[in-house]
């Protein structure tokens, strides 16, 4: 039975159209290596091509339990092939120079580092950046990272992240690009090309590599690590685009998953790591392991070291990370016929050929310029580059009465527990950061107000009323001391300070570390005692502007229903404090548009735009119909669409106009649609396009987004936005898991979200 199934599903994966790019003629360059390669591998020993799969931990950051040892006398023995968590360039020259004058082959070391969104000058998550819609702005952010991080002794990153995740209870749902597929491939290709340039033998380019591969964000019940399990359907159209954008943008590396797929671990699974991704997409770079990814094959029930490292090993995992499986067990696997030479030189030869590409053979220590380092980090123009994509990111969901901007007068009242802490500014996975020179909001708001403001600061509340919880959520020295005395307390300190102000400003939400990596949460409201601060500061009559802080979508219903405005601003980074008070203050204005669906409570998880429809749908606008797929207790619509976002100005969009009502393979049709600024102040408007295929042989999506357009109006300005749709924008994966469109009908909708749209259609001809 296993054969049989082993076989249907070899039967079905080998159909997919994802294939591998036809095979070009070998470039001089390529040659070059090749045979450089070659030559230095006819004189490595059998351990040595195993120590080249060794990734070890420098120690400097906290990305996992385990750590490495006795890394210098394995540098000298040749049993290292690549570093992570170490900085700067005397520490990394240091490491380099014991490879390169005292290990036999002089082979140079390869040195890594998490650099998720930003290096020193720290950028918005991936999220938040997500929520700027702006290609070119998350390219440049990228391009910032690589200068940095090479600037540092740094030559590869472990990012972009590319996976989908619709489950906001997944803390890591703060480092991805939302829940939707083309919004994610389109900013794995600008990630990739940001951090890797067009030369990857320039001092300021790094390695990218794309993780985690695969299907990581469809973790079981939000809970880390856990078990993925999806259709081919869902896997081939939804959550692998990603990957392979990344992979065709020219990605050097790929970061295996911790997650079973299909019941086996992505470190040790053949199909996903050589079949699909190596035969099916031709990808030619090396395949690394997540954080002791081949030793915890042992939890999954695999087996013990030996024989999950062997078992990775052949899957086509290239480099083990931290476990050292690889250095431990290989050579006598080898000896006793459980691995071959064969798949040790292959995943040697592709280790070999990053390092060539890098251009460390060369010159191995092209990344240890220590007067980049002093001048290159942290610059003023980084640092102002930061402060204007922060408030590129940040969504206003609600402006009621036209709470918002702030004007600089008056008095304003700073209350809550994310109000005056430094190390909760740049947000969850901000390794390298200066926590301790970031500013705090309160900061921020007084350096952007001037004495032209009167600004007072109160606590307020705890982050959580638990103190083990929080605890727990302001790991890595992002901790905000407790206030010990009772609740009733600390809030009627809070509503002294407010009843002082014209205006509140309540910074509430998550603490940084409330989401991340191993951050999952079964309640996604604010922590209950934010929420009755919250409550009494409402009760004052003061205006009440809702600053929220959170790296995942948060059930806020009642604060949606209670508070006049709210700005959702993620962690935005370095210049976080300053980029919160230019919007505040109107200095900027809001243009972030939601990269993933805010619910109206946890109930409805996963929650997103491009469902597809039931036999039983319920009729737009309702809320419960018996044999209807919907709640008794909740309607289905979300709290806040995917691409939601509003401005201080306002825009209209006028009716849809398409060229043709229909058009043939081979040909395209434009739909266009004038959109005008109706309000006082200039701003940006993302234009959004979708689609919906009426009929098809597999169901199809209610909406799938298919392109989008960032504008500036001033006011009274109108501009026609033109998209173009071809054939290709109309495919998608059959049940035979063949990319294909299918004649038929089309409704095409824009507007500024996924549900406030305008609404036409069209039919795709046969040929």
């Amino acid at each position: 039975m296993k054969k049989a199934t082993s076989l249907l599903l070899s039967l079905a994966f080998s159909t997919t159209t994802l294939q591998a790019q036809t095979k070009k003629p070998v470039s001089t360059e390529q040659a070059r290596m090749n045979t450089f390669v070659s030559q230095l591998m006819a004189k490595m020993s059998v351990d040595e091509k195993i120590g080249q799969l060794n990734l070890v931990t420098g120690g400097e950051a906290t990305t996992g339990t385990a750590v490495s040892t006795d890394v210098e006398s394995k540098i000298a023995n040749g049993q290292i092939g690549g570093i992570f968590s170490l900085t700067t360039p005397a520490r990394i020259r240091k490491a380099q120079e014991i490879a390169i004058n005292k290990s036999r082959l002089k082979i140079p070391l390869i040195f890594g580092q998490d650099v998720i969104h930003g290096y020193k000058t720290t950028f918005p998550i991936p999220l938040a950046l997500a929520a700027s819609w702006d290609l070119a702005l998350i390219e440049r952010t990228a391009r910032v990272a690589a200068i940095e991080a090479s600037a540092d002794g740094l030559n590869w990153t472990f990012s972009p992240m590319v996976d989908i995740s619709r489950d906001a209870r997944w803390g890591r749902v703060a480092e991805s690009s939302g829940e939707d597929t083309y919004l994610g491939s389109q900013i794995a290709k600008v990630m990739v090309k940001g951090y890797q340039g067009d030369d990857l033998k320039k001092y300021n380019t790094i390695m990218a590599c794309v993780k985690h591969f695969a299907l990581y964000g469809a973790a079981e019940a939000g809970r880390d690590y856990n078990t993925t399990d999806m259709s081919l359907d869902r896997m081939y159209n939804d959550y692998l685009p990603p990957y392979k954008a990344a992979i065709d943008a020219g990605a050097g590396s790929i970061m295996a998953s911790f997650n079973d797929i299909n019941g086996v671990p992505a470190t040790a699974n053949k199909w996903l790591l050589n079949d699909l991704l190596r035969k099916q997409w031709g990808f030619k770079g090396f395949v690394v392991s997540d954080y002791t990814g081949v030793s915890e094959l042992i939890e999954h029930g695999l087996g013990d070291l030996q024989n999950v490292s062997g078992l990775s090993l052949k899957a086509g995992t290239d480099m083990d990370m931290v476990s050292e499986g690889y250095l431990k067990t290989l050579k006598k696997s080898l000896q006793e016929g459980k691995v071959t030479i064969a798949e040790i030189n292959n995943a040697c030869r592709l280790i070999l050929e990053a390092k060539y590409k890098l251009g460390l053979f060369e010159d191995p220590y092209r990344y240890c310029n220590e007067d980049r380092a002093k001048t290159e980090i942290l610059t003023p123009a980084n640092l102002q580059f930061a402060r204007q994509a922060a408030a590129q990111t940040f969504v206003l969901l609600k402006n009621e009465n036209k709470t918002l901007p702030l004007k600089k007068a008056g008095t304003i009242a700073v209350i809550g527990p994310l109000a005056n802490t430094k190390s909760n500014m740049p947000g969850t996975w901000s390794v390298n950061a200066d926590l301790a020179s970031t500013p705090s909001l309160l900061e921020g708001l007084k350096a952007v107000a001037g004495n032209k403001v009167n600004i007072l600061h109160s606590f307020g509340s705890n982050l959580t009323g638990d103190a083990t919880l929080q605890q727990h959520s302001t790991m890595f020295g992002r901790d905000i001391p407790r206030d010990n005395r009772p609740e009733e307390e600390i809030i009627k300190d809070a509503i002294n300070t407010a009843q002082k102000a014209d205006v509140v400003v309540a910074a509430l939400g998550e603490g940084s570390e409330m989401s991340g990596e191993s951050s999952s949460r079964t309640n996604i409201e604010i922590p209950d005692v934010q929420k009755r601060l919250l409550a009494a500061l409402l009760k004052t009559g003061k205006p009440v502007v809702l600053v929220l802080f959170t790296g995942r979508p948060l059930a806020i219903k009642w604060e949606s229903e209670q508070v006049p405005a709210i700005l959702n601003v993620w962690f935005g980074g370095s210049q976080a404090a300053y980029a919160i008070a230019d919007v505040l203050f109107g200095d900027a204005n809001p243009s972030g548009k939601l990269a993933i669906t805010f619910p109206q409570n946890v109930g409805q998880v996963p929650i997103y735009y491009s469902h597809k429809n039931t036999g039983r749908p319920l009729a737009p606008g309702g809320w419960f119909t018996k044999f209807r797929s919907n709640y008794l207790d909740v309607s289905n619509d979300p709290l806040y669409p995917f691409g939601f976002g509003l401005s201080y100005t306002t825009f209209s969009y006028s009716d849809i106009k398409l060229s043709a009502a229909g058009f043939k393979p081979g040909q395209s049709i434009t739909a266009s649609i004038t959109v005008t600024n109706t309000g006082s102040t200039e701003g940006k408007e993302v234009v959004q396009l979708y689609t919906r295929d009426m009929v098809g042989t597999s169901t199809r999506p209610v909406k799938e987004l298919k392109a989008f357009q960032k504008i500036s109006l001033k006011p009274g300005e109108s501009r026609q936005v033109i998209f173009t749709l071809r054939e290709n924008d109309l495919k998608f994966y059959n049940q035979d898991l063949k990319y294909v469109t299918e004649p038929g009908d089309f409704k095409v909708f824009i507007g500024p979200n996924s549900r406030d749209v305008k609404e036409s259609q069209f039919k795709l001809l046969s040929k």
